[in-house]
């Protein structure tokens, strides 16, 4: 149910809304708002999210004045205000009435959600909500995001205009080919878009550009500031087919989006790490998702379970698009350590590490009569004495990084440990994502493979890390 507040009386939707962490704040910066533009109006009323979830939020409707062409236009917009503002953004949609049509483009998708780079880079106390309103209206005065239907004739017109202004400038398909860079390019043209400059990031760029698995890569920085550090040495030594932006508009068309980002907040408890992360991911996955629809997203984040299925349900891509490094390193050098160092081809070809990452992995492997159990136990506990003395360096992640954008791309369909939904294997009743053994090719996932007979006790251990990832998972904020 609404509730409408005036909007002189502002502290009134509160009495409606305990769950605001930081509610002084809010009624403040609302206050500041109205003042502003008067003619929004504030209510209670209840949001549903991607995966199907309920929350009663604060929001606010109104006009902004927009100038396009010469004409002044007033936009109709909704802003729901999460609970915990000031600190997370709010989300922006579009409000169009009866007589009015969407307009697709770069800063608004098929649903009326707004995508802005305010939006991506909010940060307390420098981010205000009228700033994002004046950021807003900039960017719809470069491209209205509304047209009017109220003559089919005359929308007729306006999408013919629009789509011969698109052509002219190069920002549309034609004959289903895409415009990069003021050329053609086909659907085999690979780009990958790495979100996040921090080492692992970087190491991301450089071992992708060094194995020419990829066309084009774009990094991503949503650092505060200019480029400094590695993202400096990029742009000073100037990689070709590497790109730095910090518009999400630049991941555009990516077939793979790799998430390398951390929130470095303060939080006190694990969980409360994991929430931080939360947090930032709302405001990169469904830029993500805008920008790239038919990409496969590749997580590397932490904790990369979670935050797999967190990236998935913010997404809303198919199970199979979504996916974790994983175990992909560990199994990498798992099965190097037995082939190579132990001298057991036939076993290592076959062998796995799956589960969670860290502590709680198992192995897992294929090969059944070619030794006892008992020698191949022994083999397999020696492989795992000599990988953990392993570490995992920022650039050893990037290189199986790399491998894994490679087997996507070339659909080469080699299989790998990644994290993927694991609803269904080894009794798993809950939405989870867990390393198991995948075959990977263009469009991520392609098949999970199966052990020729059960181990109950890497089943249990599978059930419990997923019993444990399942209760964090319930605790957070989607």
């Amino acid at each position: 149910m609404e509730r409408e507040c005036s909007p002189f009386k502002l502290k009134h939707p509160f009495l409606f809304c305990v769950q605001y962490k930081f509610r002084d704040l809010t009624i403040e910066e609302l206050k500041n708002v109205v003042k502003m533009y008067p003619n929004f109006r504030f209510s209670m009323d209840t949001y549903t999210f991607k995966d199907g979830s309920l929350k009663d939020l604060l929001n606010f409707s109104g006009t902004i004045p927009v100038k396009y062409r010469g004409n002044s236009y007033n936009i109709p917009i909704c802003l729901w205000i999460l609970d915990s503002h000031p600190f997370a953004p709010p989300i922006c949609l579009l409000k169009p009435t009866i007589n009015m049509e969407i307009s697709v483009g770069k800063h608004v998708d098929a649903h009326g959600r707004i995508y802005l780079p305010y939006l991506q880079n909010w940060s307390h106390p420098k981010s205000i909500i009228i700033g994002l309103i004046k950021e807003m209206i900039e960017k719809f005065e470069e491209e209205l995001p509304l047209y009017s239907v109220s003559s089919s004739d005359e929308a007729k017109q306006l999408e013919l205009l629009s789509y011969i202004a698109k052509i002219t400038t190069g920002e549309t398909d034609v004959n289903s080919k895409t415009m990069v860079g003021g050329q053609k390019k086909d659907g085999g043209f690979n780009k990958v878009t790495v979100i996040g400059a921090g080492d692992l990031g970087i190491a991301c760029v450089l071992a992708i550009a060094a194995k020419g698995a990829a066309d084009q890569v774009v990094l991503l920085d949503l650092s505060e500031g200019a480029a400094k550090g590695g993202t400096m040495d990029l742009d000073i030594f100037a990689l070709p087919n590497v790109e730095i932006s910090k518009d999400f508009s630049a991941s555009a068309d990516s077939k793979v989006v790799v998430l390398t980002v951390n929130s470095l907040g303060n939080a006190q408890s694990y969980l409360g790490v994991i929430q931080s992360n939360v947090d930032l991911f709302r405001g990169i996955v469904p830029a993500v998702a805008h920008y790239s629809q038919n990409s496969v997203l590749l997580v590397a984040s932490h904790p990369v379970e979670i935050m797999t299925y967190v990236s998935w349900k913010l997404s809303a891509f198919p199970k199979s698009r979504v996916i974790g490094t994983g175990c992909n390193l560990d199994t990498e050098r798992f099965q190097y350590i037995i082939t190579n160092l132990l001298k057991a081809q036939t076993i290592g070809k076959e062998a796995w590490i799956i589960g969670e990452r860290g502590e709680d992995k198992v192995t897992c492997h294929q090969t059944e009569g070619v030794v006892n159990d008992n020698s191949q136990e022994q083999l397999v506990n020696r492989a795992m004495e000599v990988l953990k003395g392993k570490g995992q360096k920022s650039w050893s992640v990037g290189l199986s990084i790399a491998d894994l954008i490679e087997s996507i791309l070339k659909n080469k369909r080699k299989v790998h440990s990644v994290s993927t939904l694991a609803k269904g294997c080894c009794n798993i009743n809950s939405e989870v994502f867990l390393s198991m053994p995948c075959i990977l090719g263009t469009n991520g996932v392609t098949e999970i493979i199966k052990p020729l007979k059960e181990d109950k006790l890497v089943a249990k251990k599978l059930q419990n890390s997923a019993a444990s990832i399942h209760d964090l998972q319930q605790q957070l904020k989607l």
